[in-house]
């Protein structure tokens, strides 16, 4: 696990004031060119059909298209054959080969809001979904995400994240729910003075921590305008936000904020991390390994990749070799072109 410091050095190279835009970014999977879904719905019943199972076609045709042209298969395959893709894969494939084919198969918001209801649903709570899902989302992203939530689930996600979380960190979540930051873009130079100056007032400037007005910054502010509110904030403070907060905050609270974070600063640093943690000592958090792949697979995880060997010093397909096998590794290392 890298020390708090690392993390701190990855981040620190986007804190100068000619970054405050996000820069492109670059995913494994990209949209399929010369896309026939009446081809591809034919090769995934040929790979089904019959006795035993072509899992290497499967792979090979899921992993070749965007997530938009899985959903085009779907439909082809159930007019061409009557029957539902869906069930047919989970009848032919098991265990965590299952799992991860079918988290590609679902819409990034359905994906979203079923990893969330699973977080919270039975006994114990799963905060680490929570954290990595809702404070990484942009507000558009929140606002579908509640939407489908409701549809797919007959639920509502607020009232299910106050039931399930206290505190500070219950009110982190519910403000993040609100889907009210400012998406504009636009950065306010002296807006980030005055909440750089505001932070640090209410953090190692007074004894005690005034949590709500982190809450305010880190929920309200567009992610360019907190990059520059924590490029004056260590202007300010002699040091970074990622170490105040780490001093100020405990727990649940801490992860969130510093997921907020890094989410503004360098959010391959951050997926880097979780795909780290996923897979560090013994035994492997499958759920949150398939996560993060599927979900940042058309997004950044060509990025994400890059900065995984900048802070462990070792390839991220070297660590899903390591960690797992079968037709579940080939399946990863084919979303990650590993």
């Amino acid at each position: 696990f890298p020390s708090r410091n690392l993390i701190c050095e990855v981040i620190t190279r986007h804190l100068t004031l000619l970054e405050m835009a996000s820069p492109a970014t670059h995913g494994t999977i990209t949209p399929a060119a010369n896309f026939n879904a009446e081809a591809e719905a034919e090769k995934l019943r040929k790979a089904m059909k019959g006795l035993g199972t072509d899992e290497a076609a499967i792979i090979r045709v899921l992993t070749s298209c965007s997530n938009e042209q899985r959903q085009q298969i779907k439909l082809q395959f159930k007019t061409m054959y009557g029957k539902d893709l869906i069930s047919d894969l989970k009848s032919e494939l098991g265990g965590n080969l299952e799992n991860a084919v079918l988290a590609l198969m679902e819409t990034p918001l359905a994906f979203d809001a079923s990893e969330l209801r699973a977080a919270m649903k039975g006994a114990g709570t799963d905060e680490g979904v929570l954290i990595e899902i809702l404070c990484t989302r942009s507000s558009d992203q929140i606002r579908e995400l509640k939407k489908v939530y409701h549809t797919q689930l007959k639920r509502d996600l607020e009232k299910d994240i106050m039931s399930e979380t206290g505190g500070h960190f219950k009110r982190l979540l519910v403000s993040l729910l609100q889907a009210n930051r400012d998406d504009s873009g636009v950065v306010d130079k002296d807006l980030a003075v005055k909440d750089a100056r505001d932070l640090y007032d209410a953090g190692v400037g007074q004894w005690g921590t005034d949590e709500s007005v982190f809450n305010k910054v880190f929920v309200s502010r567009n992610f360019g305008q907190l990059r520059a509110t924590f490029y004056e904030y260590r202007e300010l403070a002699g040091h970074d936000i990622i170490k105040a907060v780490d001093k100020e905050m405990s727990g649940d609270l801490k992860k969130g904020f510093l997921a907020v974070a890094q989410t503004a600063l360098d959010p391959q640093a951050y997926y880097a991390e979780c795909l780290h943690t996923s897979m560090k000592g013994a035994g492997t958090n499958d759920r949150q390994l398939i996560r993060v792949l599927v979900s940042r697979s058309e997004v950044d995880l060509a990025d994400i990749k890059l900065c995984f060997l900048t802070m462990y010093g070792k390839p991220l397909g070297s660590w899903i070799k390591g960690d797992t096998g079968g037709d579940y590794r080939k399946l990863l290392l084919a979303i990650a072109r590993e």
